[in-house]
């Protein structure tokens, strides 16, 4: 099956998963998802991967996350589409990098312990 990173490369955390990857020789596939948008059904899916809710993975100190006013959104399974929407159309907001793993489950990789852990299944 082999691994998925998202990155964006001009994220230090991602790059830095990166070269953790490489260094450990991992079969991996690069996406780059502020180009290559993942859908709102692909987001569902690691979502249910990484066990998380949307609101887990929203970045929402970024400019247009203020825009949209994500801190003031309800977070509850009413809400969790409306979240999901606005992750497919603003992708900026997705927490990276985020890693799925062989095994069908995912972390968000922003450490080294989070990427091993990625390796290790």
């Amino acid at each position: 099956m082999g691994m998925e990173i998202w990155i964006n490369p001009a994220c230090s955390k991602c790059r830095s998963a990166l070269t953790l990857l490489d260094a450990e020789g991992a079969d991996y596939t690069v996406r780059r998802y502020l180009e290559d948008v993942p859908s709102e059904d692909e987001i569902r899916g690691v979502l249910e991967r990484l066990g998380l809710e949307p609101w887990d993975i929203t970045r929402t100190q970024e400019a247009e996350a203020k825009e949209l006013g994500l801190k003031g959104w309800p977070r509850d399974a009413g809400s969790r589409a409306r979240w999901i929407t606005a992750l497919a159309e603003h992708p900026k907001l997705i927490q990276r990098p985020i890693i799925t793993a062989d095994d069908g489950t995912a972390v968000v990789g922003r450490s080294e312990e989070a990427v091993r852990d990625a390796l290790s299944r």
